[in-house]
């Protein structure tokens, strides 16, 4: 690793170019030997662009305090960037390659000798360049440092490597931002081989999990009828929670693998929220309507008297502290905008409290003596992962407060597993469908007979 000076950066929208050459070795290096060298056929070369043109990332600041701070971000206009860390590869092999049989991904950048030799490869790795290392230019500045990263690669690595960037740009022309391209290069350049093919299969996992978890939690609530034993309070908070963690994410520029799932959730959970309160949309005379269903029977009304009574003792500890904490954050934390202090207000109410509302659920189960209600296939499938979130947690970049909130998940699903061991299931109650177990089991002794 090497720190270089660079004199007179490029200004107003110029261009920026970044150019390495490897020749031999020399005593002194004046003009003479310096253009000598440039057109020695067995000296290596390569180049690129390390200047990007783009408006200055937001910065956060005291909404209160700093007031002038919010009128100068508003005017912010694109300006030049320059990437202060540059990664620099060398392939020096001895392999013994066929001039017509060179896969076409690496002769791009061989080239030979006038004895027909290969010449050591001169790779400037644009994966390790992230928009973390962006400097803005400004007027001011006469000079700035880049630091120069050397290591050597090998020959199946360049290849690899020069697939990877071959993917980068077939992503920026389908639409992709470059954020989202600067979160995949995280994933490869700065994790080690053997973790990150374990990355790949455990977002296969985890992809496999969100679909099956998607899939019957949907199955299990298109056909229900009633809310027995279940807390359409803890529902209506999920949906809101979710929604609210939801613009969180797209507020912290987030990564698609983490926000695109939260999107999908959060339909579901307003979905299971139309069926826990049987909300309806009428269209009467063109104008839409929202129509709600009967009052609930008995049984459902003795859940609603339970979850309405663990609600209200939550209610006495939630409100003061998620006000007493927007109001501290509001004087004392940086934020980019009242948005986006309102947001981090009320998602840090959900990642902290979150725990607090699966209390209500957990009153039910416990004042009902059952667990047989709940969709236990669609828990299992985000119990794992939520167990794979947590190795997420420490690979993709997310917001601290949704880091903790992975490992929070954990604590939720083990009490779940724990009320299940306590309360077996009880074949007397009835499902969802309004048929008992034992009614199930003796139909099915009965078509065993028929056949």
């Amino acid at each position: 690793m090497q720190m270089l000076l660079f004199v007179t950066p490029t200004e107003r929208n110029g261009t920026l170019f970044f150019h390495a050459f490897l020749a031999k070795e020399s005593q002194q290096w004046n003009s003479d030997e310096w253009t000598q060298a440039l057109q020695d056929p067995t000296t290596s070369y390569a180049a690129t662009v390390i200047s990007v043109y783009q408006t200055p990332v937001q910065e956060s600041f005291n909404l209160i305090r700093d007031k002038e701070y919010l009128e100068k971000e508003k005017k912010e206009k694109p300006v030049t960037h320059i990437y202060s860390k540059l990664v620099l590869n060398i392939l020096d092999h001895k392999d013994s390659l066929p001039k017509k049989e060179i896969p076409p991904d690496i002769a791009q950048v061989l080239s030979y000798s006038p004895k027909g030799e290969y010449l050591p490869v001169v790779y400037i790795d644009l994966l390790g360049c992230r928009l973390a290392d962006l400097v803005p230019v400004n007027q001011t500045m006469k000079d700035f440092p880049v630091e120069l990263v050397y290591s050597p690669i090998s020959f199946g690595k360049l290849r690899l490597w020069m697939q990877f960037s071959a993917a980068m740009h077939t992503l920026r022309q389908m639409g992709f931002t470059e954020k989202d391209i600067d979160e995949l290069k995280g994933i490869f350049a700065d994790t080690n081989i053997v973790l990150l093919c374990v990355t790949f299969i455990v977002a296969a996992l985890h992809m496999l999990f969100d679909f099956l978890a998607f899939k019957n939690d949907i199955y299990f609530w298109r056909d229900r009828e009633n809310m027995v034993g279940l807390s359409s309070r803890t529902l209506l908070w999920r949906a809101f929670s979710q929604f609210v963690i939801f613009l969180y994410l797209v507020d912290e520029n987030t990564s698609l693998l983490v926000v695109i799932p939260a999107a999908i959730g959060t339909l579901i959970e307003v979905w299971k929220v139309t069926k826990a309160y049987r909300i309806t949309l009428e269209w009467i005379n063109g104008v839409p309507r929202l129509n709600f269903g009967q009052s609930a029977n008995q049984e459902e009304a003795e859940t609603e008297q339970y979850d309405s009574l663990s609600m209200k003792y939550l209610s006495y500890v939630l409100y003061p502290l998620c006000v007493g904490g927007a109001i501290y954050s509001l004087f004392y934390t940086s934020h980019r905008s009242w948005y986006s202090w309102g947001l981090q207000s009320m998602v840090n109410g959900v990642y902290a409290f979150g725990f607090l509302f699966m209390l209500p659920q957990l009153f039910v189960n416990y004042k009902l003596k059952s667990v047989a209600h709940l969709p236990w296939r669609a828990f299992m499938y985000k119990a794992f992962n939520t167990f794979i979130d947590d190795i997420f947690a420490f690979i993709i970049t997310m917001p601290t407060a949704h880091r903790v909130a992975c490992f929070r998940d954990d604590a939720v699903f083990l009490i779940y597993l724990y009320q299940r061991w306590l309360y077996p299931v009880d074949k007397k109650r009835m499902n969802e469908f309004g048929a008992t177990g034992e009614e199930n089991q003796q139909i099915t002794e009965e078509d065993k007979k028929d056949k």
